[in-house]
C-alpha cells in the first residue's frame, strides 16, 4: 500500500472566513482559535472570520492566521484516526507541519510565526524588494541569470522551486525587474510580479533570520513523531535542535518544494492531503506527478469524502 503525506500551505493561500465552519462545529477546532487569541493577546479569530482582507494580507497577520486555520482543520480531522507517514509545509506551512508532527506546541508556533512575520516586514524598507513567479524557465539557466544580475549590482535569487516551469525569484526591486526583462534568456515565457511585502527567501532576509534565531532559542523543540520533510534540505528531519537551525536558514534560503515532493514520491508516497484554504500545494504536486491522489481539507464539507477515500485505500 502506498504512503500518505499531509501538507500545509504558506502565505498566499489565506482567505477571509477560512476554517470558520470547523470553528463553529468542532470543539477541537474552536480550541485552536481560542488558544491563538489568548497567546497573541488580540482577537486573531475575528480578523480571520471578518477581515478586512487588507489587514489579513499583512505578513505579520497572515502567518499566524494561516497557521491557525490549517491546524484547526487538522485537529478537527484528527479524530478520523488517519495518520500520515510524512508531513511537509511550504515556507510558513512548515510550522503547521511541525505542530502536526509534535515538534512544536500550537501556542509556541503561533507566537513564533507572528514574530517571524514582524521580523520579515522589518528586514527591508517597503518597496525596495520584491518577488516574481517565473514561468517556463529552466532551473539551472535561471540560477545563472540571477547570478549574472546579482554580480551587476542588483541582488536577485531563486526563492521557491515550486514545480517544473514555476520558480519564484526574490531580491531587490531592480533585480527582480531585470529577471522579468531577460526571462527569455533562461528559457522562460514570462515573469509575474507577486503581491508581497518583501523579498522573502533571499539573503536580504538575513536580519530577519538573526532575530528569529534569538526568538527560537526560547522555544522548546521536541523530537518529531512523524518525519518532517524540510524546505531547506528536501529531506526528512526528526531531531529538534536540527529543525530549529533549519527554520532560521529557511528565512533566507530557497524553498525546495519540487525536490521535497520528488523525495516523498521516491519513498512510495502516492497520496497527498493538503490542510488549509485553497489548493495551491495539491496543484503544484499535480504538476510534479499527475498519477498521485490529491485531497484538500479546506472545510468541514470535505471531511466525509476525503475520509472515505483514505479509508478505502
Amino acid at each position: 500500500m502506498g504512503k500518505t503525506a499531509f501538507i500545509f500551505p504558506g502565505q498566499g493561500s489565506q482567505a477571509v472566513g477560512m476554517a470558520k465552519d470547523a470553528y463553529e462545529a468542532v470543539p477541537a477546532a474552536t480550541e485552536v482559535f481560542r488558544k491563538a487569541d489568548e497567546r497573541l493577546g488580540f482577537a486573531l479569530s475575528t480578523l480571520i472570520f471578518e477581515g478586512p482582507d487588507t489587514a489579513l494580507k499583512q505578513t505579520s497577520n497572515t502567518q499566524p492566521a494561516l497557521l491557525t486555520a490549517s491546524i484547526a482543520l487538522y485537529e478537527a480531522f484528527k479524530d478520523k484516526g488517519i495518520r500520515p507517514d510524512y508531513v511537509a509545509g511550504h515556507s510558513l506551512g512548515e510550522y503547521s507541519a511541525l505542530v502536526a508532527s509534535g515538534v512544536l506546541t500550537f501556542e509556541d508556533a503561533v507566537e513564533t510565526v507572528r514574530a517571524r512575520g514582524q521580523f520579515m516586514e522589518q528586514a527591508i524598507p517597503d518597496g525596495q524588494g520584491g518577488m516574481a513567479a517565473v514561468l517556463g524557465a529552466d532551473r539551472e539557466a535561471l540560477a545563472v541569470l540571477c547570478r549574472d544580475i546579482t554580480e551587476s549590482g542588483q541582488l536577485v535569487e531563486l526563492a521557491n522551486i515550486n514545480c517544473p516551469g514555476q520558480i519564484v525569484v526574490s531580491g531587490t526591486k531592480a533585480g527582480v525587474a531585470a529577471v522579468a526583462e531577460r526571462v527569455k534568456e533562461a528559457g522562460g515565457k514570462r515573469a509575474i510580479t507577486l503581491e508581497v511585502s518583501g523579498p522573502f527567501h533571499s539573503s536580504l532576509m538575513k536580519e530577519a533570520a538573526d532575530k528569529l534565531s534569538t526568538k527560537l532559542e526560547t522555544v522548546k523543540f521536541a523530537e518529531a513523531q512523524v518525519p518532517v520533510v524540510t524546505n531547506v534540505t528536501a529531506k526528512p528531519v526528526r531531531e529538534g535542535s536540527e529543525i530549529r537551525q533549519l527554520l532560521v536558514e529557511q528565512v533566507y534560503s530557497p524553498v525546495l518544494w519540487e525536490d521535497s515532493v520528488a523525495w516523498l514520491l521516491e519513498q512510495g508516497v502516492d497520496t497527498f492531503v493538503e490542510f488549509g484554504p485553497g489548493s495551491v500545494l495539491t496543484g503544484l504536486v499535480k504538476k510534479i506527478d499527475k498519477t498521485v491522489k490529491l485531497y484538500n481539507i479546506s472545510s468541514l464539507e470535505s471531511f466525509a469524502s476525503v475520509t472515505e477515500a483514505l479509508e478505502a485505500r
